[in-house]
């Protein structure tokens, strides 16, 4: 089990998470507590990179979602970069690749 790492930087267009190690549901209120502490501007465009996640469990799509969720209360987008075959699979099973933008890498997805 690797243990969740979250770092923070800023592009352009606003907030890059980059998430490093496991996703589960020992590690998804970690991602959540961070989410609540970002302050999205509107017009701004989150971004999880998520190529150095290990594992995504239910509990860390749910905390995808949440941060989804927090993304558009603030009139803000997001959109996920890198992500991970196992977790695209997954992504694409159930739908969610329809509902989050998808880009190879964090460079793209902080494009204007």
């Amino acid at each position: 089990m690797s243990p969740l790492k979250i770092t923070t930087r800023n592009a352009t267009t606003g907030p890059v998470l980059e998430i490093i190690g496991e996703l589960d549901h020992a590690t998804a209120p970690q991602v959540r507590e961070v989410l609540t502490a970002l302050a999205l501007q509107p017009g701004q465009r989150l971004v999880l990179d998520l190529g150095g996640m290990e594992f995504c469990d239910s509990s860390g799509l749910t905390a995808l979602i949440v941060a989804r969720n927090h993304a558009h209360a603030a009139h803000a987008d997001i959109a996920l970069a890198a992500v991970p075959a196992p977790t695209l699979r997954v992504l694409r099973t159930v739908g969610l690749d329809q509902v989050f933008p998808l880009h190879p890498d964090s460079h793209t997805a902080t494009s204007p």
